[in-house]
């Protein structure tokens, strides 16, 4: 069974946002840090060396493997934020559709800063995606 890279660190969230280069990116991380506070109830923690995630859960999937991962997450990555959910939820599509200036992949959502796009709808997503997990996984304890 392989090993999962992105782990929950010990590292201190502040110190690395506080070095993200990008002035706007630094100061919409902190933004996002309160967002994801507020909706998922977590402090942030780092998850690997560059992402902030909030809460955890215990996924496996049928092939066998497993592992944990943060409820919600982002990474201020140096051309933008990545935003990071689950690869379903409710109204997944319409959301995004109504996000605002985007980019979007399977798992990620990447936005070049929190001005251009709906934080209302973000907060939906950010909802709808942890409603999702933890449905899929009722015999884990969010963590």
């Amino acid at each position: 069974m392989t090993k999962n890279k992105t782990t929950e660190t010990d590292s201190d969230v502040t110190n690395f946002l506080n070095n993200v280069d990008n002035e706007e990116n630094r100061a919409d991380s902190f933004k996002l840090v309160e967002l994801f506070k507020g909706l998922t109830g977590f402090e942030p923690k780092m998850w690997g060396p560059s992402i902030v995630g909030f809460g955890s859960y215990h996924y496996q999937y049928a092939s066998g493997h497993q592992g944990d991962a943060p409820l919600a997450a982002f990474s201020p990555r140096k051309d933008a934020l990545a935003l990071y959910f689950t690869t379903e939820f409710q109204n997944r599509e319409i959301l995004l559709s109504q996000l605002g200036k985007h980019k979007s992949s399977k798992a990620c959502v990447y936005v070049k800063k929190l001005s251009d796009i709906d934080a209302r709808v973000l907060q939906k997503m950010v909802a709808n995606s942890i409603r999702y997990i933890t449905k899929l996984y009722p015999s884990n304890e969010v963590l």
